[in-house]
Order: C-alpha cells, then structure tokens, then sequence
C-alpha cells in the first residue's frame, strides 16, 4: 500500500483503531497520588519563590527609600542657589 493512495488514511485509522486498546495503559492506582504530591510541592515551591522575591523588593525598597532620605536631608542643608533667581 503507498501513502499516496487516497484510501491510505481511512485504512490506517482503521487498523490503528483495531490495535489501540493494545497501546493505551492501564492508569497506575498510585498516579493520582503522585501527581497530587508532585502538584503541592510544585505549588510550594513556587510559593516559596514569589515571597523570597518579594521579600528581595521590599528589601531593595527600604534601602533605596533609606538612602533618598539622607539625600534629602543633605540636600535641606545645601544652599539652595534657584532662590537667588527667584527674586
């Protein structure tokens, strides 16, 4: 038989159809289980990671907030030179 026949298809699907309840596998008892643990664990660590990411933000963010304050304050203590212009 070609695989250029036109009737090359049905034919195949029919002898597939025939063998396949050879091919499918029989689910495991303990399938659901596993992936059920393989899920939460995932779950967790995803978890996990999120809040050490966020944890890394506020981090940067107390730092970055910390270090705009004394800017500020050094700049308070600076002569401020647009007062000149403003008169």
């Amino acid at each position: 038989m070609s695989l250029l026949t036109p009737n090359f298809l049905p034919n195949f699907v029919e002898i597939m159809s025939k063998n396949l309840p050879h091919i499918i596998i029989s689910p495991q008892p303990q399938a659901e289980e596993t992936f059920a643990a393989y899920q939460t664990s995932h779950q967790f660590y995803q978890e996990v990671q999120v809040r050490s990411e966020f944890k890394r933000h506020c981090e940067w963010y107390h730092t970055t907030a910390e270090s705009h304050r004394q800017e500020l304050e050094r700049m308070r203590g600076e002569v401020n030179i647009f007062r000149w212009f403003r008169r």
